[in-house]
């Protein structure tokens, strides 16, 4: 190299999307068991500026499952920051072939399509969720000097992807990561959180991205609701860090050398430290699935190997003129990995009920190629020489705009004050492993309740009792399974309040569950209703609902039962009400419930009256 010299110390390289320059991070390492072990001040107080690399298996301080690996949650101090302009330093890096050997994937693509036809039939054709995301890894053997090749690498990066968030490469002791990850997780800046939901793979043909192929893929419905779902499951932690919930803009297209995404933003306000926030936003439903809890519980049953950092983030802790810390985090993906002579390109799919399993082994490639071509470790397809950004064209902007007739207004526009009805009144959520529930307090609370949230496996027979309004939630998992703690102890809380005659509202499973009590018989859907948008009534309001649903409750016209009953021609139920008693089968509080808002106020208010 030439003019400019790189630490010999551990060192991150960090070209940050749209800076002119690259920023050079040196200073010591030190390897931590918790987030909040992460060192941002010296013991006299001075603040230190983080980089962490945070692997997946950190996901267990949820309290949710994982491997343990053992990838360190690794934290570089940085001593020293510097920044230098792009080109200067560009120049300064090796041009060399890092030859690879032995490679290939980890699971053969006949072995990865078979888990991707279980887990469609059985994770969410049994209900277990909506999407789940499975990664397979590109390996292969590498006799070069790690720094040699990640300083080579980057620069192969920085030349030939375009459109990353962050390109970077980071290197320590036994360690090496490079990537160009397209996807910001979380940023927390002057107390405005912003997450970055990127979903849907346009995997450009050869010769690059064109516009008649770019339609297509737009229209697709499984690519859209696939987008959809991501964006109301990072809403869910929005809810629990923002005190305003969050606000959806967008959508936008992300373009890249060889494929091309759909992303949103979304923002809200939030004074929480930095790494509270972090915690409660492990990680990114695009590279786990959702319901988040039980996507961690798929991820351990179908992947072969541990995750490592892959899914995880890097998250860069810089002090800010308030006295904390300011937060940038990507997500780790589209990253090549290399520890004792060993390359490892970690890549995953988005498995819905729509899903090929076909179509998912063509998106890993797809995805592995972007970070193996750009680096040479295969050849540079035409797809990867950059072509005209299409997010301009008319018919493309039209498209993108559409997809928000779809959506609640209530989270793209600004949320005022003038809904709240019910002051004084306390609701208790009782969260069965989906936190949807913390959008639905959200929303209550800008009713005027008094919401908080609680899981189902701490809630007291106290706070059931007491609670004006009981919330009972949903979940994941099959109704009728009795021998589920979850699902009994659900019943329980149903059970308790009707006794009573206490105020409560039950959603989707508690809604089955509360149907099931009344002597309504419990189906699986011939096709999952997971993202789905329906038309129904509600009690006489027409309603727009996104429904995320396996199993339904069935009525016809020999069933007499004790409550209201609001069902579609074919019987599934999408209602119930009765003294002090409301329910309904979808999520009024998702993007896809567009008057959500306004259906819940009116079961909230039958359900006090």
């Amino acid at each position: 190299m030439t003019g400019i010299q790189l630490p010999k110390t551990p060192f991150a390289l960090l070209a940050r999307q749209g800076s002119p320059t690259i920023e050079v991070l040196s200073g010591h390492v030190v390897d931590i068991d918790l987030l909040a072990d992460i060192p941002l001040s010296e013991p006299d107080g001075r603040p230190n500026e983080v980089l962490a690399l945070i692997p997946y298996r950190q996901v267990r301080e949820r309290g949710f499952t994982a491997v343990d690996d053992g990838a360190p949650l690794r934290c570089l101090v940085v001593d020293e920051h510097l920044s230098v302009e792009r080109d200067e330093l560009v120049d300064s890096l090796p041009i060399e072939q890092i030859v690879l050997t032995d490679g290939g994937f980890d699971i053969s693509d006949d072995d990865y399509a078979e888990i991707v036809e279980r887990v469609i039939a059985d994770e969410i054709g049994r209900g277990e969720g909506a999407n789940f995301v499975i990664h397979r890894a590109y390996t292969a053997d590498v006799d070069a000097d790690p720094r040699l090749a990640a300083l080579t690498w980057f620069r192969a990066l920085l030349e030939h992807e375009r459109g990353a968030y962050w390109t970077f490469a980071i290197v320590t002791d036994g360690h090496v990561a490079v990537g160009a990850s397209p996807e910001a997780h979380v940023t927390a800046e002057d107390g405005v959180v912003t997450m970055n939901p990127i979903s849907g793979t346009f995997r450009h043909p050869a010769g690059g991205a064109n516009r008649e192929d770019l339609i297509e893929f737009l229209t697709s419905r499984k690519e859209t609701e696939e987008l959809f779902m991501v964006v109301d499951e990072e809403l869910k932690m929005m809810s629990a860090v923002c005190t305003d919930g969050g606000r959806i803009t967008g959508p936008r297209l992300k373009e890249m050398s060889r494929l091309t995404h759909t992303e949103y933003m979304l923002r809200g306000s939030s004074r929480m430290d930095p790494r509270d926030i972090l915690r409660e936003t492990m990680f990114a439903p695009t590279v786990t699935g959702s319901p988040m809890q039980n996507a961690c519980t798929v991820i351990q049953r179908h992947e072969r190997s541990p995750r490592g950092h892959y899914s995880g983030v890097a998250a860069l802790f810089t002090p800010n003129d308030d006295g904390g810390h300011d937060l940038d985090a990507p997500i780790l993906i589209r990253t090549a990995y290399l520890a004792d002579g060993r390359l490892r390109v970690p890549v995953g799919a988005t498995l819905v009920r729509h899903s090929s399993p076909e179509g998912e082994v063509s998106e890993t490639h797809g995805k592995a190629a972007g970070v193996l071509g750009a680096i040479g470790a295969v050849e540079r397809d035409p797809a990867s020489t950059p072509t005209a950004p299409l997010a301009g064209d008319p018919r493309i902007a039209a498209l993108l705009e559409a997809r928000n007739s779809r959506l609640a207004p209530f989270w793209l526009n600004p949320q005022g004050d003038d809904e709240a009805r019910f002051t004084g009144t306390d609701a208790l959520v009782v969260d069965a492993e989906d936190r949807f529930t913390t959008m639905l307090v959200h929303q209550l609370r800008h009713l005027g309740l008094e919401a908080r949230r609680v899981a189902w496996d701490e809630v007291t027979d106290d706070e059931v009792a007491a609670a004006d309004l009981l919330v009972a939630g949903p979940g994941p998992g099959d109704p009728r399974d009795a021998g589920s703690p979850r699902i009994a102890r659900m019943r329980e809380i149903i059970a308790a309040r009707r006794a009573v005659g206490a105020p409560l509202l039950a959603v989707c499973l508690s809604h089955q569950i509360l149907a099931d009590s009344i002597g309504l018989d419990l189906v699986p859907l011939d096709s999952p209703h997971q993202g789905l948008q329906k038309e129904v009534d509600i009690f006489g309001l027409p309603a727009t609902v996104g429904f995320y649903n396996t199993f339904t409750a069935l009525v016809d016209g020999e069933n007499t039962v004790e409550l209201e009953v609001a069902a579609d021609e074919t019987g599934a139920v999408h209602a119930l009400r009765g003294p002090h008693t409301a329910s309904v089968q979808g999520h009024l509080e998702s993007i896809l419930s567009r008057n959500g808002l306004e259906v819940l106020e009116a079961l909230v208010e039958h359900a006090l009256t």
